[in-house]
C-alpha cells in the first residue's frame, strides 16, 4: 500500500478506488501544506532544537533542518537541501577568518564589509563628515595625501576586515586595541549562533505565580526571578539579553517594580517628583523621556492600568467581568525589534500576569528579516495601510505590524482616539539628531507630543543620546519636559 516517501499507490479498483485515491492524495497535499507551513514560521531558535538532536551522532548537521521522523505524513528530505549541511562549531572552534568562515552567511559579510567600509588609518582622506567625537574620521588630516581605500586586510585578533593593508593595520594598532577585543566577541557569537549547537539561554520560562515578584535590580536578579535557566557562560549571557533587551527594556520603564527611584542616583527630576509618588523607570543603553509637561501625571494612570486590582473574574459565567482595553505601545521605527522571535516578546505580558498588550510596530523597515511574511496584504477599503496583524500568540499580546511612516497613519486618524491611560510610544535608538535620518522625524514628533502620550526614546551612546536631545529641544523645546536625567540602562544587551 504504502510507496515510498508521502505518496500512497492504490491498485485500481474502479471509480471507488479512483475517488479513493484523488480524495487521499488530497489529504497528502495538504498535510504536506500544513506542515510545511508550520516549518517555515518556526522560531529559528525552536528547529534548532531538532538540528541540535545530530550533534552527538556525527559531525555534519543541516542547518535548522527538521528531521522526516518529525513529520506526520514521512516527509522526506530534499536532496538539494544537502548543500546546506556543515561542520558543528565545538566552542574551540568559533574563531575564524571572516572571509575564511566555514559559514556562508559570514563570509558574505566579509565581503560586504570590504566594499563599502573604508580603512581608518589618518593618512587617507576623509570620505565623509565625522559624525560624532569618536568617529575615526575625526582622526584624519584634511591634508592627508592617499586617497581613501577599502577595508581590506583583515585584523589577525579580531578576524574582521579593519584596514586597507597591514602596513595601515601595524601602524594604527594602538588604536585598533581599544575595539579589537570588543570586535573578536563579535566574531565568535556571530559564529555561535550558526553553529548548530543547542541553545538552553533560549529556553524561556512560562508565566509564574504573581506573589513571586520580579526582581529589576539587574540581569543576574532578573533572570532569577523570573526562573530562567542558570546562565554561567558571558557568551551564552550576550545571546540571552541581545534579544531580552527589548520587552525587558519596555518592562523596566512601565513596572511598579522598577529599579529606578527618587534616591541619590536614581536620575528622577523634579518634574519626575511631581508626577510620581514612587520610583521612576527609564531603561535602554541611554534613555531620556519626553512628553507634555501639562500631562506628565498620566504616566502614574498608564503604570496603574499594568496593575489592576483582583476583580474576581472567574471561568463560569458567575465569573464574568468587564475587563480594560489592551495597552497599546506603539513602537516607531522598528527595525531588528520587530523580527525577534514571538516567544521573546510574550516575556514582556508574563512581567504584567493581569494586563493585555498590544504591540504596534511602525516604519518602512518594520518587515526587515521577515521573508516568510511575504507577499504584504493587499490594501483594502478593511484594511487600508496593509497591517499585518499577529492575534493568536497570547491571550495577553497582540501584534501589529504597519509598513509605513507614522505621520501619514496620524493623518489618518488610524489610531485614533489615544488614551494616555493606555497608549505609549517607544522609540528605539532612533536617531533624531543624526544628519541622515533627522529629516524622517521633523513631521513626527510635534504630532507625538499631540496625542498627549508618553514618548519613552534610546540611544546608541551619551553622545548620541545628547544630540538627540538637543534636536528636541530645539525643535519643540517648550512643549517638552525632561522627566528623567539620561543615564546607563540596567538592561542593555551586555
Amino acid at each position: 500500500m504504502r510507496g515510498s516517501g508521502s505518496k500512497l499507490k492504490l491498485r485500481s479498483l474502479g471509480p471507488a478506488a479512483d475517488i479513493r485515491r484523488s480524495f487521499i492524495s488530497t489529504q497528502v497535499g495538504q498535510a504536506n501544506k500544513i506542515w510545511s507551513n508550520k516549518a517555515s514560521v518556526t522560531s529559528p531558535f525552536k528547529r534548532n532544537r531538532y538540528a541540535s538532536s545530530l550533534e552527538n551522532q556525527g559531525s555534519e548537521a543541516s542547518t535548522y533542518k527538521l528531521p522526516s521522523s518529525a513529520s506526520p505524513i514521512d516527509l522526506q528530505r530534499d536532496p538539494k537541501s544537502e548543500d546546506s549541511t556543515r561542520k558543528i562549531l565545538r566552542p574551540h572552534e568559533l574563531f575564524h577568518q571572516f572571509s575564511k568562515s566555514p559559514l556562508p552567511e559570514i563570509r558574505r559579510r566579509a565581503a560586504f564589509i570590504k566594499q563599502h567600509a573604508y580603512c581608518p588609518h589618518p593618512a587617507h582622506r576623509q570620505t565623509r563628515v565625522a559624525n560624532s567625537p569618536n568617529d575615526p574620521e575625526t582622526r584624519k588630516l584634511s591634508g592627508a595625501s592617499q586617497p581613501p581605500m577599502h577595508a581590506d586586510f583583515e585584523c589577525i585578533d579580531c578576524g574582521i576586515p579593519v584596514y586597507c593593508s597591514e602596513e595601515h593595520w601595524a601602524d594604527d594598532f594602538e588604536n585598533h586595541l581599544d575595539i579589537c577585543d570588543t570586535l573578536r566577541e563579535i566574531n565568535e557569537d556571530d559564529h555561535d549562533l550558526r553553529s548548530g549547537r543547542f541553545f538552553p539561554e533560549f529556553e524561556y520560562p512560562e508565566p509564574q505565580m504573581e506573589e513571586a515578584l520580579v526582581n529589576m535590580t539587574n540581569w543576574d536578579t532578573f533572570l532569577y526571578s523570573r526562573e530562567f535557566r542558570a546562565i554561567n557562560e558571558d557568551r551564552s549571557m550576550r545571546q540571552v539579553t541581545r534579544l531580552l533587551t527589548y520587552p525587558v527594556t519596555i518592562g523596566s520603564f512601565l513596572h511598579e517594580l522598577s529599579p529606578y527611584n527618587i534616591r541619590s542616583g536614581g536620575r528622577l527630576t523634579v518634574e519626575g517628583l511631581k508626577s510620581l509618588s514612587g520610583p521612576f523607570p527609564p531603561p535602554f543603553l541611554f534613555l531620556r523621556f519626553i512628553m507634555q509637561a501639562a500631562n506628565n501625571w498620566y504616566l502614574k494612570a498608564l503604570r496603574y492600568n499594568l496593575h489592576p486590582p483582583r476583580s474576581g473574574a472567574g471561568i463560569d459565567i458567575k465569573g464574568i467581568r468587564p475587563s480594560a482595553p489592551p495597552n497599546r505601545i506603539f513602537i516607531l521605527g522598528a527595525r531588528a525589534e520587530s523580527s525577534l522571535p514571538r516567544e521573546v516578546w510574550i516575556q514582556l505580558s508574563y512581567m504584567f500576569p493581569r494586563a493585555k498588550f498590544h504591540l504596534i510596530f511602525i516604519g518602512p523597515e518594520s518587515m526587515a528579516n521577515r521573508d516568510a511574511e511575504f507577499p504584504l496584504p493587499d490594501r483594502t477599503p478593511g484594511n487600508p495601510f496593509g497591517a499585518i496583524v499577529e492575534d493568536r500568540i497570547s491571550h495577553h499580546l497582540k501584534i501589529s505590524t504597519f509598513v509605513e511612516y507614522y505621520h501619514t497613519l496620524h493623518k489618518a486618524g488610524a489610531f485614533q482616539p489615544y488614551d494616555p491611560y493606555f497608549d505609549c510610544f517607544v522609540l528605539f535608538h532612533p536617531g533624531l539628531g543624526h544628519p541622515a535620518s533627522s529629516h524622517e522625524w521633523e513631521e513626527t514628533v510635534p504630532q507625538l507630543l499631540e496625542t498627549k502620550v508618553p514618548v519613552l526614546a534610546t540611544g546608541y551612546t551619551e553622545w548620541d543620546m545628547q544630540r538627540d536631545l538637543k534636536w528636541v529641544q530645539e525643535r519643540v523645546g517648550g512643549e517638552v519636559d525632561i522627566l528623567l536625567e539620561p543615564g546607563e540602562n540596567r538592561f542593555r544587551s551586555l
